[in-house]
């Protein structure tokens, strides 16, 4: 059977006990540590409640799931494992979470961490990153290099992306805590079937999200040789310390590969986690804008809650914001059942389920339209190409 002790960071250096995790042929089991149920955090309410005793479940607990990268992190551990002459498939979900150990996304932490986990990295320049991240996409990379693995590793989503440490036009990576003066950010690279101009699209959905009163982290687009990547300031880092997260996906069970979910229920969650109305209120200008803006790609994990003490749940900020055609040029998550064409008697809809007034919900619309109105300003500003900005407009226009 494997275990792992699971550790929450809360103020910088600092981390208490929440548990233990263990598998067993498929199984797995978690067991609160008392000190941690004394302290009341709700740390998955939905799934997994703060009470003594073993809970069993049949599939790894959201909460830690959130802690494991897909997609893109997990190609990069599989190549790094097989050329170790390792099974992907003989590799468990926690023998995953070992290897994160400490630099998970999120708050949690998991020990003892894997060998693997302490890769040293010796350096690294940003357009290196990138041209190792196309080689691997491409097939073309015999070797994963450390510091690839090191910085793309965690991050979840299809798309490479890596995390680094920024202070100006200077890059770090590696292990936290960065030297004085660098705060964590997320840089997008490019998949196999994105256009040059990818980064600038997203550059100017993030300026166009923060016109239409959306909470976006700081962003900008680094610019080198290989390209234009946007990259976001991680919200789940906040002055020294790591911030708990929660996927939406994950807080319910809902699998965020297939379309589950509707807008009600967002509101619905958001509304029974936070207990307030402000949360649900942004949680409404998300989905105005996720429609408005022709973002369908707004699948489960696409939405994300932050614990802070004191301060309870509360909706992230921003992010994935970008044009997005969505599964079969619809939107992943329905607006009141409607996916292809979700007008403003849906919207409103959504609203009164969600204990919106019409009033209120119709400011919020109009705010979010005429930043969404303003498309080809944001995307030339960014230097979108008259090409990609053009027929994103005639999508957003519908």
């Amino acid at each position: 059977m494997k275990r792992l002790r699971v550790r929450c960071h809360s103020e910088p250096a600092q981390s208490f006990d929440v548990g233990e995790l263990a598998e067993d042929r498929g199984r797995f089991f978690f067991e609160f540590a008392e000190s941690f149920i004394a302290q009341g955090f709700p740390l998955s309410p939905f799934k997994l409640p703060v009470v003594p005793g073993l809970q069993t479940f049949q599939r790894l607990p959201g909460v830690f799931d959130d802690a494991l990268p897909d997609g893109w992190g997990r190609l990069l551990m599989d190549r790094f494992l097989r050329q170790r002459g390792g099974s992907p498939a003989a590799f468990t979900e926690l023998d995953r979470l070992a290897w994160m150990g400490e630099q998970a996304m999120g708050a949690l932490s998991f020990h003892p961490p894997s060998q693997a986990a302490n890769t040293p990295v010796d350096g690294f320049s940003l357009g290196r990153l990138a041209r190792d991240a196309r080689a691997v996409l491409e097939g073309e990379a015999g070797v994963v290099l450390p510091e690839l693995l090191r910085a793309g590793g965690s991050p979840g989503g299809a798309r490479p992306k890596v995390l680094v440490g920024v202070c100006g036009d200077g890059l770090v990576t590696g292990p936290e805590p960065y030297p004085e003066g660098y705060e964590p950010w997320l840089v997008k690279f490019f998949a196999k079937s994105d256009a040059p101009d990818t980064g600038a699209v997203e550059e100017a959905y993030a300026r166009m999200a923060q016109a239409a009163g959306i909470e976006f982290p700081e962003h900008r687009l680094f610019v080198i040789r290989e390209g234009r990547f946007f990259g976001v300031r991680r919200f789940d880092r906040e002055e020294g310390r790591r911030i708990h997260m929660h996927s939406l996906g994950n807080l319910i069970g809902a699998d965020f590969r297939v379309p589950c979910l509707d807008y009600q229920d967002v509101h619905k969650v958001a509304r029974l986690l936070t207990g307030s109305q402000v949360e649900v209120r942004k949680t409404f200008r998300l989905m105005v804008f996720n429609v408005l803006a022709h973002n369908r790609d707004d699948h489960a994990k696409n939405f994300a809650f932050l614990y802070k003490p004191g301060k309870g749940w509360l909706l992230s900020p921003g992010f994935d914001l970008t044009f997005a055609e969505g599964p079969g040029g619809e939107h992943t998550t329905s607006v009141c059942g409607e996916g292809r064409s979700p007008g403003q008697e849906h919207l409103l809809r959504v609203a009164e389920g969600a204990g919106l007034d019409a009033k209120n919900a119709r400011k919020i619309m109009d705010e979010v339209r005429d930043a969404v109105n303003k498309w080809p300003v944001f995307a030339r500003s960014c230097g979108v190409r008259k090409s990609t900005w053009e027929r994103m407009a005639k999508a957003i226009a519908k």
